[in-house]
């Protein structure tokens, strides 16, 4: 099932309406491909999934990390969502029934568990792992608050990762009050970021698969075209090659807004056609935008292509291991003023970029004033943009890793060529 992002949440809402009045709209259809599309294949046995090691090594990362804290973390609490999976491979949908995985310092990791769904948490497990049930007529939060006194931990610093519901914390807080409970993000945040060289593959195999489809996408335009169909098509492009993954495509003046518009368009000679998302290698996202002209570019569309590319290429060489993550945002931001497009946000109207992974985006981000001190292997979207309100927008977005010497590196194929061929 593909989760409901704010992008199709932005896009959905506005076909919402136009199906209200459009029965025909609701049902479900195959768009009519290209030929070319038949060219796009699944990755087959280029993906190798994570081992039951990996899984354990990222546990026991987290508790040297819980250990080494100051003050020291006695465990951490984990509910359903992407630290779930990350540790335990457990793919969980989030309820009002509490499943939490107890990671504490030393030691087996705990799972609280409804008893109906015991059988199938088991068959998830890639280690061992204590599972401690509770039945629909119980106090989960009592009985989690039992099985850490058990543990010995009866008072003691207990981390949230920033996933739970705050509902969980806060029954768990009214049931264990002589815990302290804090952030997890010091050890998940920590853990997370910086990726190993399996997770790095994953991604550039979705930035790969990503770049293959917006190619075909690009090259099959037609005016009259909707934009929704162009969306169709990228999806069912990720669906030949056996991945999930969407796009948002904005047309003309639509572009100008970062996160698109309400107003449905037609493709027509001059405009700017931006395509932005990605899809899904082993849960690991790429997250890639290009943007093109339908057509010859105007002076200011190659004017503004210029100086963003150029924004891109500071990036990646500010992007170095031991520099603050807002500093990746500064080199960006003067590039597009020194060409005329600012001040400040004014026509750059967003952060530089964010982190990448399990979730498209998570934490750290490259923003204006963050303090997060790079290290090698973490993952960030690179996508500095210019938007001219009524007129277009031009974002080039690509994913970027942190060498532990000299500056970042490309996780895409490569940046963009032109706006005439975004993908060569």
């Amino acid at each position: 099932m593909t989760p409901m992002t704010r992008r199709t949440f932005l896009q959905s809402t506005a076909g919402a309406s136009a199906a209200a009045f459009s029965p025909h709209l609701l049902q479900s259809h195959e768009p009519q491909l290209p030929a070319a599309f038949a060219s796009l294949k699944p990755l087959g046995e280029r993906v190798k999934a994570v081992t039951p090691g990996e899984f354990q090594g990222r546990l026991l990362r987290a508790q040297t990390l819980m250990a080494g804290s100051r003050p020291a973390f006695d465990a951490i609490l984990v509910g359903p969502g992407t630290s779930l999976y990350y540790f335990t491979r457990v793919h969980w949908w989030l309820s009002e029934r509490l499943l939490a995985l107890v990671i504490p310092k030393s030691g087996q990791p705990l799972f609280l568990c409804p008893a109906f769904e015991e059988a199938r948490l088991r068959e998830s497990l890639v280690y061992p792992a204590e599972v401690r049930v509770w039945e629909e007529n119980e106090n989960p939060s009592k009985l989690l608050a039992a099985a850490l006194a058990d543990r010995g931990l009866r008072t003691g610093r207990i981390g949230i990762e920033q996933r739970l519901p705050f509902t969980f914390f806060d029954h768990l807080r009214a049931a264990a009050p002589a815990y302290e409970f804090v952030s997890a993000d010091s050890v998940t945040v920590l853990c997370r970021a910086p990726k190993s060289p399996h997770e790095l593959e994953f991604m550039r195999l979705a930035c790969e698969a990503t770049c293959s489809v917006y190619k075909l996408a690009f090259e099959n335009l037609k005016e009259g075209m909707t934009e929704e169909e162009v969306s169709e098509w990228v999806s069912a492009g990720y669906a030949r090659m056996k991945l999930r993954g969407e796009a948002m495509v904005l047309f003309g003046p639509s572009a100008a807004y970062p996160h698109g518009s309400k107003e449905r368009r037609t493709l027509r000679e001059g405009d700017v056609v931006l395509v932005d998302d990605g899809c899904e290698v082993e849960g690991y996202w790429s997250d890639v935008t290009r943007t093109g002209v339908f057509g010859k570019a105007s002076e200011k569309q190659q004017r503004a292509f210029e100086a963003v590319r150029k924004a891109q290429d500071a990036a990646l060489d500010a992007a170095r291991a031991g520099r603050l993550s807002g500093s990746v945002d500064d080199a960006a931001r003067s590039v597009i003023t020194a060409a005329g497009f600012g001040p400040g946000y004014k026509y750059f109207t967003h952060r530089l970029g964010h982190g990448i992974g399990l979730d498209m985006h998570e934490n750290p981000y490259l923003v204006q004033g963050s303090d997060t001190r790079l290290q090698p292997d973490m993952t960030f979207s690179n996508e500095p943009g210019i938007y001219v309100p009524g007129e277009f927008g031009i974002r080039c977005e690509d994913l970027m890793a942190v060498e532990p010497d000299g500056p970042a590196q490309l996780l895409t194929p490569g940046f963009q060529h032109s706006l005439e061929k975004p993908l060569g």
